[in-house]
């Protein structure tokens, strides 16, 4: 099968597609906005000098990612590794917060304990412009059609499907995927069945679970302390409700990309939960029936994903101030309760919208912080040992 389509370059193409890049004016302006210290000449000169991947993201892509850990977060922690085998490959998927960091963080974090980087699933509405496509494919991103009719979408589907396999069972890479088209806006996370019947669709048979098993999924919990782009999320919520039809343009993809990239984040946590593999083989114990083995996967994957989110002081602020309960007050001080206060002001502050309904924007940014502590509380009532 060919993936020329949609496959992230091989290191045999990088020097090429680098010396096109540094053609580009826009593309070099962004670097330089990166590295502004370095005139654009010397900046050229060591884009040229790169002829693999590995070099690429390890000399030029992860400097810039340590200078935005330092001054966007209170500091990155990864935990878990000790329930991978580095010499195995896996189908890490996760919730997604960010267009951007969720995978670039991540990718920063392996390479800081000498495990390779990840490859990146993107979808194509992302790539604004030409310069984008090559240079997220050069920094190990494969493209995900979106937008398509019905049988274009089973087309591109089974291809995206024999390409995961291809990239864990040929190419032994782990990949990085959302579990879901798009960011859950209001931090509510759930896994798409759809994403699981994508998988199953380079399958040779019927067997839903003996073939998702050769992906080695491994739900990858993320959280984030500050969403950056929360107020953009909430002014979506109050264009969604206002404008039914409202659909985000690229100028929109394109802000909310530059303001996850260099908004401030607070603390950051990755927790790697671990091979669902022998839970999938309870699953198929339990039943023979391809939709409930689909649904029950899925839940397994939100219950791993939930049970493993870090939970900050804005999670149960925002939890007790939505309830109207004080259930976690003994766990925050009466400052931490006013600086988050002003905080939501700050950011409905920055949203710009004729009729501004503040009472709604609030209430939505109130859910977004309040989610993740729901859904891991809902994980502690319904504990499984298998988790």
């Amino acid at each position: 099968m060919n993936f020329d389509d949609i496959r992230c370059y091989t290191n045999e193409e990088v020097h090429e597609v680098l010396e096109k890049l540094t053609k580009e004016k826009s593309f070099m302006k962004v670097v330089s906005t990166a590295y502004p210290l370095l005139p654009k000449e010397i900046i050229k000169e060591r884009l040229l000098q790169y002829n693999n991947q590995q070099e690429f993201q390890k000399d030029f892509i992860f400097p810039f990612l340590q200078y935005l850990e330092e001054n966007t977060t209170k500091g990155i922690e990864l935990f878990g590794l000790e329930k991978i085998n580095v010499s195995k490959a896996y189908l890490y998927l996760s919730n997604h917060r960010d267009i951007v960091m969720d995978s670039s963080f991540f990718c920063k974090k392996l390479l800081e304990n000498s495990i390779d980087t990840v490859e990146i699933a993107i979808g194509d509405n992302l790539l604004i412009y030409p310069w984008i496509e090559d240079f997220v494919k050069l920094n190990k991103s494969f493209i995900v059609k979106r937008g398509l009719n019905t049988r274009q979408t089973l087309e591109s589907s089974k291809l995206l499907s024999a390409y995961l396999l291809h990239t864990i069972c040929e190419k032994n890479q782990s990949i990085w995927m959302a579990q879901r088209e798009g960011r859950a806006k209001d931090s509510d996370d759930y896994t798409q069945e759809s994403v699981l019947k994508m998988l199953n669709l380079s399958a040779k048979d019927n067997n839903f679970i003996q073939h998702i098993l050769q992906f080695n999924i491994c739900p990858l919990s993320i959280s984030y302390e500050y969403d950056p782009c929360d107020y953009l999320k909430a002014k979506e919520f109050q264009l969604k409700r206002d404008f039914p039809d409202y659909k985000k343009s690229s100028t929109d993809d394109l802000e909310n990309m530059v303001i996850g990239i260099m908004g401030y984040k607070g603390k950051v946590v990755f927790r790697i939960t671990g091979c669902i593999n022998d839970e999938l083989k309870k699953i198929e114990q339990k039943t023979s029936n391809r939709h409930e083995q689909i649904s029950q996967t899925a839940q397994l994957i939100d219950l791993k994903i939930h049970a493993n989110y870090e939970i900050y002081s804005v999670n149960k602020i925002a939890f007790d101030t939505l309830t109207g309960e004080n259930r976690f007050a003994h766990e925050y001080s009466n400052m931490e309760r006013i600086d988050f206060e002003q905080y939501l002001m700050k950011q409905i502050d920055k949203i710009q919208l004729e009729n501004k309904d503040e009472k709604f924007l609030r209430q939505k940014l109130l859910e977004m912080y309040a989610n993740p502590l729901i859904n891991h509380l809902k994980t502690l009532q319904h504990s499984q040992p298998s988790v």
